[in-house]
């Protein structure tokens, strides 16, 4: 494969979803002897870069997973600090992103983040919506046990209305009542700090996802580790559960 750190075109394009659960700041932070926000911080800053390095790929899809609903569990201290880094990332980014037509949307619970948050996250959708390059999506607040389960009401919902029969329900159904609706299952699901599990993260869209873990702790994340991941996709034989014998 060219190499794409050199900027030249691949010979595999590149997957056209990456999603990536974002780990490590707090032992980023703990290894330098500073406190977490400190962590926090920089893996801000890694955000950025893979949001550049996504649009320089080629990337048609970036998720990223920044706030889980079992994070509201963490120190009050902890999570102020947290919504004072999304808030500072809503008010300071989003002028670049739309310059550089990058299209935000958020999923997740936003009934749990504070007024002020919801209406930056609205106006940084309103904003970016009509943009025709990188989709980035943030997961805030968001569990993927709990999006099974809200779209599970939302289907009963429509039965018990009449808009929807029993019969109706399949796999597409379900698809189109997740936060992710009209949006593809990511192909590649990176996680960095050495960790081995998917901690409730898109659950449904990963099931035939390719995941590659990385020891690289988030607030270290380059575009480098991007093109080492993808370069370790393309090298996997993906057959969506079909067996060898039947290609």
């Amino acid at each position: 494969m060219t190499s794409l750190l050199d900027g030249q075109s691949a010979a595999a394009p590149p997957p056209r979803h990456v999603a990536i659960i974002m780990d490590g700041n707090g032992r980023w932070a703990k290894a330098r002897g500073l406190p977490r926000i400190a962590g926090h911080r920089r893996g801000a800053e890694a955000v950025r870069r893979a949001v550049n390095a996504a649009g320089e790929l080629g990337i048609g899809y970036l998720t990223l997973f920044g706030f889980s609903s079992e994070n509201w569990k963490r120190p009050p201290t902890e999570v102020d600090d947290l919504m004072g880094l999304l808030r500072h990332y809503l008010r300071g980014e989003i002028a670049d992103l739309h310059r550089n037509n990058v299209r935000l949307r958020v999923i997740g619970r936003r009934d749990r983040l504070s007024v002020d948050i919801v209406t930056l996250i609205r106006n940084a959708e309103e904003l970016t919506g009509r943009n025709t390059g990188l989709n980035l999506t943030l997961a805030l607040s968001y569990g993927g046990r709990e999006e099974i389960a809200l779209a599970c009401r939302s289907i009963a919902e429509a039965v018990a209305a009449g808009r929807l029969h029993a019969d109706d329900i399949d796999e597409g159904c379900v698809s189109r009542h997740l936060f992710t609706t009209e949006m593809p299952d990511p192909d590649l699901v990176i996680r960095t700090s050495g960790e081995k599990r998917i901690s409730n993260f898109l659950l449904w869209q990963t099931a035939y996802a390719e995941f590659v873990f990385t020891d690289t702790l988030w607030p270290d994340f380059s575009k480098a580790e991007m093109v080492k991941a993808i370069s370790e996709f393309h090298g996997r034989d993906r057959r969506y559960g079909a067996s060898l014998g039947s290609r």
